[in-house]
């Protein structure tokens, strides 16, 4: 096929009904940030059989290079980005066994060109791929801003990439107040929207910026110009009918328009500036809603409602998640940071809060209304979160996985837990098989 038939084919399937989620016969992967729904609930089952979990040791573990990068999984085949030896290395695993299928790699810094602060907590790319099911291209994202796009058909072969600093010459990120200064280089998951790749690039043109998916071509800039946040991903919403998408910058949350005719406008905006320029967590969205959270100075967690005239605070809490992205599921909202809590979705305040979690953590909601959580430094544990329950219940746990900082966010998929640690160790669990 042509690339003019391609382009073609691809708008056939851009979303009708003004949605960016991923089809549902694709719901059993994982091929982006946060799961295929990009909110980190599932149509998975946790497993659990009443009893038992999963094996106290996991199926395999693979060194696949230091970072805070996710791992996807696309059918049986799992996609990560680490780096090693002053190269950044893309690989293709066979999900069962764990054994290599392919890999690619390039020359690139362990920490980006403008990075100071905080080296002995990260390394290597701090941003998750992502996989377009369309025409099954896998984008990564250094920290030292090298966006590469790779054909999984081929092996893994380049298709194109360039240098988003050399590009767009996104500054260092600014001191803020009387913390001292912190950058972390490119850290947030590009996304797919039809037949362009959406990247937070955070320059003085543009702080979103699409890309022609297949080509790399400049398609268009957002209009408001704020420098990039530290988050993990931009994420996908519906206001009033109209696709958007929204970043939580270095100082505050932005929404802009996706559609065509009005790419790259400015919906609205809402002020959120946190010491160290952490805004780390991505913003959580819910039908008209989107949840923005942070430590440090804030220390709190706002709803806000979005309509095409802006953002409306629907409250504000005094309870916050430093890195974990909350996930929303029937009413509640499950966070993992210092603290796995549980909130009402309407009012904010607590419902119950579980055990210790640290400062890195990630969850993920199943079908069987389970909440998995990766955090703690090496430990995975299961709870149980129907509506009647006013206290944490939690169900099993396995420990001592990792010896490292658990940044990257877990993921669910095709009955298995993926899980990956800071120094690069990635271990596959599978659902409902135990040892016991």
């Amino acid at each position: 096929m042509n690339l003019q038939g391609l382009r073609s084919s691809l708008l056939l399937l851009t979303f009708a009904t003004a949605s960016l989620i991923q089809p549902a016969a694709a719901a059993e992967d994982s091929p982006h940030w946060r799961g295929n729904n990009r909110n980190g609930v599932v149509t998975e089952k946790s497993g659990w059989n009443g009893e038992h979990w999963i094996n106290s040791k996991p199926d395999w573990t693979v060194q696949v290079g230091e970072g805070a990068s996710s791992p996807l999984v696309v059918g049986q085949q799992v996609f990560t980005l680490g780096h090693r030896d002053g190269r950044d290395i893309v690989t293709c695993l066979e999900a069962s066994t764990g054994k290599p299928i392919w890999t690619a790699n390039y020359k690139a810094p362990k920490y980006g060109r403008n990075a100071i602060g905080d080296e002995g907590l990260y390394s290597g790319p701090s941003a998750t791929p992502e996989f377009d099911p369309a025409t099954k291209l896998l984008y990564t994202l250094s920290a030292d801003g090298a966006l590469h796009c790779w054909d999984t058909k081929n092996s893994g072969a380049k298709v194109w990439h360039r240098n988003l600093y050399d590009d767009y010459q996104m500054p260092q990120r600014a001191k803020v107040g009387r913390s001292a200064r912190r950058d972390y280089g490119y850290t947030s998951a590009p996304l797919t929207h039809g037949d362009r790749l959406l990247v937070e690039v955070g320059g003085p043109t543009g702080t979103i910026v699409a890309f022609d998916k297949l080509t790399g071509k400049e398609s268009w800039r957002s209009k408001a110009t704020s420098v990039a946040g530290h988050s993990g991903g931009l994420v996908p919403l519906t206001v009033e009918g109209v696709p958007c998408v929204a970043a939580l910058t270095f100082d505050g949350l932005l929404v802009i328009r996706v559609d065509a005719g009005h790419a790259g406008e400015t919906v609205a905006t809402y002020p959120w500036v946190t010491d160290f320029a952490n805004n780390i967590s991505s913003p959580a969205v819910h039908e008209d809603c989107v949840l923005i959270t942070s430590a440090y100075n804030d220390q709190a967690m706002c709803k806000l409602r979005i309509t095409l005239r802006g953002a409306t605070k629907v409250w504000e809490q005094p309870v916050a998640s430093k890195a974990c992205t909350p996930v929303i599921h029937s009413g509640r909202i499950y966070l993992a940071w210092d603290r796995l809590r549980a909130l009402d979705w309407e009012s904010g305040k607590v419902i119950w809060e579980g055990p210790v979690v640290g400062d890195a953590g990630s969850c993920v909601v199943t079908a069987d209304e389970k909440l998995i959580v990766w955090a703690n430094r090496g430990e995975l544990f299961l709870a149980e979160i129907n509506a009647e329950n006013a206290k944490y219940r939690e169900l099993a746990r396995v420990s001592r996985l990792a010896k490292s900082d658990v940044w990257p966010h877990l993921a669910v998929s095709q009955q298995q837990i993926l899980r990956r640690d800071r120094v690069g160790n990635l271990m596959r669990f599978s659902l409902g098989v135990t040892d016991k």
